[in-house]
């Protein structure tokens, strides 16, 4: 793992205690999942929902197969979809790799960014897509719902073996504002921090 990136991880390995205890009952709901999954031997697919998988989506991906890898957890493969295809907003790239991640782009309308983790590792590879594009899975999975707007236009997601509501803030409102980069830092590492957390309850 890349060392900036697993420091990062470290220290908020430590930050448990901002996490509210709500929140940690809902990530303690995720990692159950996972453990039965993998218990069973088979593996634990997560799909991470918003509406237009663009922001949170990509960033809980992100972070949540950074902290299965930093767990030594096989087995876990992290997806994201949205409801509405737009594009990977340049905010959460930028805030990735500040946070540690090495982030590889391409050009386009909708460009796909690999993600990567580790050197040994085969990249995430992030673009914009449909909850139920042929590239995500299409059975056995966890659908994890990251915005309530993802909650409520997508009440029903086919062929998911389970469903968890764990909504973040939409970064976009500090975007083109001074604060625009503390408030994309501040939600990337928020949703860091629970995946940390969530990782660190798998057996």
């Amino acid at each position: 793992m890349y060392p900036e990136l697993k420091a990062t991880i470290e220290r908020l390995g430590t930050e448990s205690e901002l996490i509210a205890p709500e929140r940690r009952q809902l990530l303690e709901a995720i990692a159950t999942w996972v453990d039965q999954r993998l218990a069973s031997n088979v593996g634990a697919d997560l799909l991470f929902i918003c509406t237009h998988n663009s922001r949170r989506s990509h960033l809980a991906q992100a972070w949540a197969a950074a902290a299965a890898v930093y767990q030594g957890i096989d087995g876990v493969r992290c997806f994201s979809g949205g409801v509405e295809v737009t594009e990977v907003h340049l905010n959460i790239v930028d805030a990735l790799i500040r946070q540690g991640f090495i982030v590889d782009g391409s050009d386009g309308p909708n460009p796909a960014y690999m993600v990567n983790i580790d050197p040994e590792l085969e990249p995430a590879l992030c673009w914009s897509k449909l909850y139920d594009d042929p590239e995500n899975p299409q059975k056995d999975f966890a659908a994890v719902m990251v915005c309530s707007d993802a909650e409520e236009a997508c009440p029903f997601v086919a062929a998911a073996d389970a469903r968890f509501s764990l909504p973040y803030r939409d970064p976009k409102e500090a975007d083109d504002r001074p604060e625009e980069q503390r408030v994309y830092d501040e939600r990337s590492l928020e949703i860091a921090r629970e995946m940390v957390y969530l990782f660190s309850k798998v057996k």
